[in-house]
């Protein structure tokens, strides 16, 4: 496989703009199938390079937030149950990425949703990114406050920039970045936590005992929902996952335990230390609210800055507490930044027949991220994620369900995912409607125009509309705005004899670089194959096979 990019295909004249070529490498795959000549890692380092990711201090405010609000009792029924959601509708999508290696956009346009019907998602996708991105940054630029004295305005600068040299090469130093800081970030993490219980056992009474703000602390419904809404904000990120998923080696009988639990393990299965350290942050909140104050007891610099305190010397505090929140902070927004460039490039080229390069993508999402800290999007956590989680949930439970139900069960949608352009329908009612009607019917509810005792339930009605509507979108449709044509021209099989996505490489005759079978179709005008990137730029449809009867 070549080391270099496709290049763009904006004119006429192809063969001069594949003359551009080599501008950006190939290292991340943007908007295709990525090749088993470029996976050489072994299932385990993708999946610890793919929790590498999982770092982020958010959810340690997360779950400080829903405690302090709601007690610990409602707090941590609520991040059990959203982590149930998480972890039921991320299983077939990271099983389908790692399987197809392909990303979530990808998944998403041939699971209900149409080629250009999952702009839509992406665009969706692309914003978790930065809004995650601009809470990290937040969380660190507190950090560089508190130890280093930097002016909140600056840290936010600091934590925007800091991590453009790590994203451009792709998957190869996001590897490196991950494996290597794991061990030093889960030290820092898991050690105050332990001491703590260990020479005051007394803090986890008081941690049960919390009643919140509130209420009285005993377990209610809404309170829960409310809770679990904010939490279920997070549903989206199994895309950042399967955007390292995509990296698995094919599986095989000698490797069949590993990959699975490869897959397991860093796709659904990164709920569960996400909703641990949810609750780590309502015992570390409750631990040093009479401290700090409601306020900042949410705040992850000042949570971890009183935990090492009570362990060692008053010197080393700050500064521990500082790295930890640095390193967290890069593990994070190097995903952020990485995982939002696809999701834009992807959405853009689409769109305009253009390819810009991922680059310019890693720079606006920074943007917006930057714009979104500078206008202290930490102040008001809760209601960002609460709204945003309806939009999540309705997306992920839709291609979640196309997946299981409508793929497997109803045999309505086709096994194997389908990407590239003119063998999928431009939009498909099944996944489009199901998305439009779970959110907006879910964001109405947030909003209070259905009264305020349905407002908690807003994500449960985002995941039930969701769930609901797409089996009977595609049983009202017959399955028939899947595939555009059945066959894409090519007499050489996609798939090998273990089932996987087969090595066999040929030409792409407009950009004259090898790809392998699955990322290319038949040309209509030559007796030649295209790569999908090539037909995702052809502006005018040239390249396009066109639809079988």
């Amino acid at each position: 496989m070549s080391t270099t990019e496709s290049p763009q295909i904006t004119t006429d004249a192809p063969g001069d703009v594949a003359d551009q070529v080599v501008k950006e490498t190939l290292e991340d795959y943007t908007l295709r199938f990525a090749p088993r000549s470029y996976r050489r890692w072994t299932p385990m380092v993708v999946a610890t390079t793919a929790l590498g990711g999982i770092a982020y201090m958010a959810d340690f405010s997360i779950g400080a937030g829903i405690g302090l609000a709601h007690g610990t009792g409602n707090a941590l029924v609520a991040i059990t149950v959203a982590a149930a959601v998480i972890f039921i509708t991320g299983f077939p999508l990271a099983y389908y990425g790692a399987r197809y290696n392909i990303d979530l956009d990808l998944i998403t346009r041939g699971s209900g949703f149409g080629y250009y019907g999952s702009v839509l998602t992406g665009i969706i996708f692309a914003s978790f990114t930065f809004i995650f991105f601009a809470l990290e940054g937040s969380i660190m630029a507190q950090g560089l406050e508190l130890g280093l004295g930097l002016p909140l305005w600056l840290g936010y600068a600091v934590s925007t920039l800091m991590v453009i040299p790590l994203v451009v090469y792709g998957m190869k130093a996001l590897s490196k970045l991950q494996v290597w800081t794991t061990p030093i970030w889960l030290l820092l993490m898991v050690g105050p936590l332990v001491y703590l219980i260990a020479n005051d056992p007394g803090t986890v009474d008081r941690f049960l005992a919390y009643p919140g703000t509130s209420g009285d602390g005993a377990v209610n419904t809404a309170s829960v929902m409310l809770g679990a809404g904010v939490c279920l904000s997070l549903i989206a990120q199994i895309g950042e996952q399967i955007d390292y998923l995509r990296f698995m080696p094919p599986k095989t009988a000698a490797n069949r335990r590993t990959w699975w639990t490869a897959v397991v393990m860093a796709g659904p299965g990164w709920v569960v230390l996400g909703a641990l350290k949810q609750a780590i942050g309502v015992f570390l909140a409750v631990h040093i609210i009479a401290e700090v104050g409601p306020a900042a007891a949410p705040e992850p610099i000042q949570q971890f800055r009183s935990a090492f305190d009570a362990m060692m010397p008053s010197w080393l505090v700050v500064p521990l507490a500082v790295v930890l929140v640095v390193i967290s902070q890069i593990k994070i927004n190097v995903t952020n930044a990485y995982s939002g460039s696809l999701a834009w490039t992807n959405s853009f080229t689409r769109v305009t027949q253009h390819y810009p390069g991922r680059m310019v993508f890693v720079l606006l999402n920074l943007a917006f991220a930057l714009a979104l800290m500078e206008a202290d999007m930490f102040s008001v956590l809760g209601s960002i994620l609460g709204f945003y989680s309806n939009c999540a949930i309705a997306w992920v439970v839709t291609v979640a369900t196309d997946i299981g139900i409508n793929k497997y069960l109803l045999k309505l949608s086709p096994l194997q995912p389908e990407f590239r352009r003119g063998m999928l329908h431009a939009v498909n009612p099944v996944g489009v409607v199901a998305f439009v009607a779970a959110s907006g019917l879910s964001i109405a509810m947030y909003f209070h125009l259905f009264g305020d005792t349905l407002q908690p339930y807003s994500p449960v009605a985002a995941a039930v509309i969701a769930f609901a509507v797409t089996p009977l979108m595609a049983v009202a449709t017959k399955g028939r705005y899947y595939l555009r044509r059945t066959g894409d021209g090519i007499a050489e099989p996609l798939l090998d004899t273990d089932g996987n996505p087969s090595a066999v490489t040929l030409d792409c005759h407009v950009c004259r670089q090898p790809y392998e079978r699955p990322d290319l179709a038949a040309c209509p005008t030559h007796d030649a194959v295209v790569c999908s990137l090539c037909l995702s730029t052809d502006r005018l449809g040239e390249h396009v096979l066109p639809a079988s009867a």
